[in-house]
């Protein structure tokens, strides 16, 4: 379980091909804290086991499943990583519960940078379907493990504002349109949504779970 708070951005040094997908080895950069074979560390929203680590650089076995559903099969050697251990119970929540699951891809479709404010416009992927049904507005979503708010959501785009803090501390300033991030929706909103289609799925109403549905629901405002 992570919280979507960055803890550092590291260098990834090598993607060696691996019978099972492929060997990943990142710096370790700031990482705190002490790290186990077995742990568990977000990579840029995915959830990896670390079983290989030094002082230096940690090392995650990533499987074909992992490399074609996700942003980590893209990326190569000097590429950046946002990284974030797992959390604990004596830390406190200062984003929101994520699993490192990755429910789609989604295409920077604008960066917004006027009157000092930076918004980013997204659009799911083509294969990523259903996924708006889970971007719900003022709720949360992860973006390459960064937890954010979403700022306004318009048919099949959304938008999230970036705080200087965040632009900083994580890859997503760096970013570009065309440019295709992991995303994570919140858990809760996709257990409402998922028991909802249950539900429906009894009856002879067998409509998609909007965001029209979910307000008539009351669900959200």
């Amino acid at each position: 379980m992570f919280t979507g708070i960055v803890q550092t951005t590291a260098k990834i040094l090598a993607a060696t091909p691996a019978e099972t997908g492929k060997r990943l080895t990142v710096q370790r950069g700031k990482l705190q804290g002490q790290i186990n074979h077995g742990d568990s560390i977000c990579v840029s929203g995915v959830c990896l086991t670390a079983v290989e680590i030094t002082d230096e650089q940690l090392g995650f076995d990533v499987i074909h499943e992992t490399l074609m559903k996700t942003s980590i099969g893209s990326l190569g050697v000097g590429d950046l990583v946002n990284l974030e251990p797992a959390v604990t119970p004596s830390q406190p929540m200062g984003g929101h519960f994520m699993q490192g699951h990755v429910d789609g891809l989604a295409v920077i479709d604008a960066i917004h940078t006027d009157g000092g404010e930076w918004r980013v416009t997204l659009k799911p992927a083509d294969d990523a379907d259903g996924l708006m049904a889970y971007i719900i507005p003022r709720g949360s979503v992860a973006i390459d493990g960064v937890s954010l708010t979403l700022a306004r959501v318009n048919g099949d785009t959304f938008d999230v504002a970036l705080i200087p803090a965040t632009l900083e501390m994580t890859t997503l300033g760096q970013r570009k349109v065309g440019e295709r991030v992991n995303i994570e929706a919140d858990i809760l909103a996709k257990t409402t949504v998922h028991q909802m289609q249950r539900m429906r799925s009894k009856t002879e109403a067998k409509q998609p779970v909007t965001t029209k549905l979910l307000r008539e629901a009351g669900f959200i405002d």
